[in-house]
């Protein structure tokens, strides 16, 4: 088992001391409202146990983040105060975090220590905000429209903690630039992480007029937007599988080495990744870099290995145009077209998508062809020419992502 990177190791340890301390103070004291407790935690297990578990996830409990939020501002139940405080919180969300992860730890599905960190971290930072000065009476003369806003600016500002928290974890395992990561996260707060900060706050309004009754009332809008999001995910997924099979065509037809277009693809999004790209941008570069070839299915006779680096620059481009020809007929985001027609372009009138993919299609067709030594050829090669063919600033880059995360060409197939 490798060891924890620095950063990752760190923020475990905060979690893991708030969570031993609000344990022990919650043991010691007992709990409050245990009812109101009970409540919460199912609601919360309920969440995780629910959790999804695809990639690209931002936040992957909702209902369970939603019902941890509410308790930690939760400061009335059916018109009585309550009185259970930030340790109790965070030890309610705790306990009902790690019951409903039973199952995920159990399938070795998805980075459980990270997702259980950020919620206690997030959660204890909700119940500082808001128990300690709710219990001494500072918000009584906060009501209807004014306390409303006041969960929300809350919950909003707890949002933005867990971005913080997740671009930070995301950072020290992949040594990803930290702005562009914070970026996504943040960006992401305006899809589920809005209904979630919703959800939270209406939730914790009901509860204190109605009570607990509240709780499966509210829950149900939030689990039919996670299924909804969930049915999404899975319309991506088969379109990002169609897109791989149709870049395979030019394998399977003899044209490119097998594995070529999947290796471009991977390289280049790390590229991307490395040069502070946003999301949707890695997206249309990704499936350009994937479709890159694709103009090499018009030969009459293939390119020796589906070479196309050391072609004429007239026929770089006939290839690259009747590519992006290819791509518009398949319903494709034309932003993928565009980057595949003119990635044979001079690279000073390209878009920066289509730098990345000249470059590392050149790396990865030089690197294979020199030999034992040839990831460092290829480079050496690539930046000798940076005066007129390649993006000195993407052969850079490309050179830090090849020495920091130590690629290398995988096997073909």
């Amino acid at each position: 088992m490798s060891a924890r990177p620095p950063l990752t190791l760190l923020i475990h340890v905060c979690a893991a001391l708030l969570a031993a301390v609000c344990l022990a103070v919650t043991h010691h004291t007992g709990l409050e409202e245990r009812p109101t407790a009970l409540a919460f935690g199912v609601l919360v297990t309920v969440g995780e146990l629910s959790r999804w578990t695809g990639a690209r996830v931002r936040e992957a409990a909702p209902l369970g983040a939603a019902g941890a939020m509410s308790y930690a501002l939760l400061g009335e139940d059916a018109g009585q105060p309550t009185h259970h405080g930030v340790t109790q919180a965070v030890a309610v969300v705790l306990a009902a975090a790690l019951i409903g992860s039973v199952p995920h730890i159990a399938r070795g599905r998805g980075p459980v220590l990270d997702h259980l960190a950020r919620r206690v971290l997030t959660v204890g930072f909700a119940a500082v905000c808001f128990q300690p000065l709710y219990n001494r009476g500072a918000f009584g003369e906060w009501h209807g429209p004014a306390y409303a806003l006041l969960l929300l600016a809350l919950l909003a500002l707890t949002a933005l903690c867990d971005a913080v928290l997740a671009a930070a974890l995301a950072h020290s395992r992949t040594r990803w630039p930290f702005g562009p990561l914070l970026r996504d996260e943040l960006h992401a707060l305006l899809g589920i992480g809005s209904a979630v900060c919703a959800t939270g706050a209406v939730m914790a309004l009901a509860v204190a007029v109605v009570g607990l009754w509240a709780l499966p009332v509210f829950s149900l809008p939030l689990l039919l937007t996670q299924l909804s999001f969930k049915r999404y995910a899975a319309v991506r997924t088969t379109y990002r599988q169609t897109i791989t099979s149709l870049a395979r065509a030019t394998e399977i037809a003899g044209y490119t080495p097998a594995g070529h277009a999947r290796r471009v693809a991977a390289l280049s999004r790390a590229v991307g990744r490395d040069l502070g790209l946003t999301r949707p941008e890695l997206t249309v570069l990704e499936y350009a870099a994937l479709m890159h070839d694709i103009g090499q299915l018009s030969l009459v006779d293939p390119v020796p290995a589906g070479a196309t680096a050391g072609l004429s620059t007239a026929e770089q481009r006939r290839i690259a145009l009747l590519g992006g020809a290819v791509v518009r007929q398949t319903g494709v985001d034309p932003a993928v077209a565009v980057v595949v027609e003119r990635q044979a372009d001079p690279y000073r009138e390209q878009p920066l998508a289509a730098r990345i993919v000249r470059a590392v299609n050149a790396y990865d067709e030089k690197a294979r062809d020199a030999g034992p030594g040839g990831p460092l050829t290829a480079l050496e090669e690539l930046r000798l020419a940076t005066a007129g063919d390649y993006a000195p600033e993407v052969v850079e880059s490309l050179a830090r992502v090849l020495a920091r995360d130590c690629l290398t060409l995988p096997a073909a197939g």
